[in-house]
């Protein structure tokens, strides 16, 4: 038993020899690159480093520290955009209240009369469908 741990020691030690050996890199007559254990003959080469380490990649920077007038006036701005929303939200959903009002008599009354230059005028049946038709489609595209 100690002799085959003494053999494969002694293998062991040897190997890396025979592993470390010269690297040689040429580029050819039609510039492609070799490399070998050889070097080539009437050629030039250079020897490579097999042992070379990756470089080391620099950690990336640390987050800059955030100044308090930056986050207060992006805060301020926030504030602002949802005001704005909230607002055009109200005035959409008071649109389409008013509209599905207006629907809603348009259906129920065949006789609808209009302000023209300061005189009422009743509605034809044409005009009444054509504006139940507008306000269909407007609650379509701009209430759901």
């Amino acid at each position: 038993m100690r002799r085959m741990i003494l053999a494969c020691s002694v293998l062991l030690a040897l190997s890396t020899g025979a592993t470390a050996g010269q690297i040689y890199k040429w580029v050819d007559s039609q510039g492609n690159v070799h490399f070998g254990s050889q070097p080539p003959e009437g050629q030039s080469s250079a020897t490579v480093n097999p042992n070379v380490s990756q470089p080391k990649v620099a950690p990336p920077p640390p987050p800059a520290p955030k100044s308090e007038a930056k986050d207060e006036k992006q805060e301020e701005l926030d504030r602002e955009a949802k005001d704005q929303v909230a607002k055009q939200d109200k005035e959409r959903k008071a649109y389409c209240e008013s509209t599905r009002q207006d629907l809603a008599q348009m259906r129920a009354t065949s006789r609808l009369r209009v302000e023209e230059n300061g005189e009422l005028r009743r509605l034809t049946e044409e005009e009444r469908q054509e504006r139940i038709a507008k306000s269909e489609a407007a609650i379509k595209e701009n209430c759901q």
